[in-house]
């Protein structure tokens, strides 16, 4: 079932995002995680990819492995940076055989061992060009990424509204947002997109807070902001974790009960394959 479709018929639920484990194991945790929280009946999940595709078979992997799973509505991330047409064309095929109906296109990571990369090197340079050819090679429901702050390269917020603009006309059906952490950039976010005639479901992205030295590391990268009350509290708990995580949970539940009140009730949460965060958040507002 196409994801935009299960939006339009479901007033509220939440989906989950894991990552491709690199070890069996890791891959018997996942299920693991993925049986738990299916209790809570996601309108959907998805597997990320790793920078410039590396991680594509252990994505292909996991992804089909939570296809056996019943239930599940499955969406694979993809990325175009530093990858072949006809290895995404090749792909996209093969998902299409495995029944998956939903791609999230993301451009991806700059490849780092690169010095001075060219983007217009590349067949598919941006989203908006995997979105695109997406469209042109099966008929995907597709979501892309939004930046309620502010993607990290651009300059200016109307600069990236604009970017977002592209790839929304590209054809994409849905969007989830980068974690944030203060839910007026969200609300400032859809109004800018309003103005802009992006009318698509946009689902806010839930990052759980555990660990504020982790969470500052995270935000370093992606110009995102952690909020001073946030940053202060949760710092009083610095060598009990376990304190530490329960008050930034309780910030996470604040954060969900706030754009629940809003009327934003379809929520995503980034899980890093772990449950007991998530059903702690998940239990508390629903």
């Amino acid at each position: 079932m196409k994801i935009i479709d299960i939006l339009k018929t479901h007033d509220k639920g939440v989906s989950f995002e894991f990552f491709p484990p690199k070890t069996e194991n890791g891959m018997n945790f996942l299920m693991n995680t993925a049986r738990e929280l299916k209790a809570f009946k996601p309108l959907y999940v998805s597997m990320t990819y790793g920078a410039a595709g590396s991680t594509q078979e252990k994505t292909k992997e996991a992804t089909f492995l939570l296809i056996k799973e019943k239930d599940f509505v499955v969406m694979p991330h993809l990325t175009c940076i530093g990858a072949n047409v006809g290895t995404i064309k090749t792909l996209l095929s093969e998902y299409k055989q495995n029944g998956i109906e939903n791609i999230m296109a993301l451009r991806g990571d700059i490849p780092q061992n690169i010095e001075g990369f060219n983007f217009k090197s590349q067949a598919l340079c941006y989203a908006k060009d995997l979105v695109g050819f997406i469209k042109e090679n099966g008929k995907f429901c597709t979501g892309v990424a939004v930046y309620p702050e502010g993607h990290i390269e651009t300059k200016t917020l109307d600069e990236d509204i604009e970017y977002t603009k592209q790839k929304i006309d590209a054809g994409a059906d849905f969007a989830v947002t980068q974690m944030f952490f203060d839910n007026s950039h969200f609300y400032n976010f859809l109004e800018r997109a309003g103005k802009k005639g992006i009318n698509i479901p946009v689902l806010p992205g839930i990052f759980p807070l555990t660990d504020i030295d982790k969470l500052k590391k995270f935000c370093a990268v992606a110009r995102t902001t952690v909020p001073k009350k946030i940053e202060e509290e949760m710092s009083r708990f610095r060598g009990n974790s376990r304190d530490m995580e329960k008050c930034g949970i309780d910030f996470t539940i604040k954060q969900c009960r706030d754009l629940i009140s809003h009327g934003y009730s379809h929520l995503h949460f980034f899980t890093f394959n772990k449950s007991g965060m998530i059903r702690a958040v998940l239990n508390a507002i629903f």
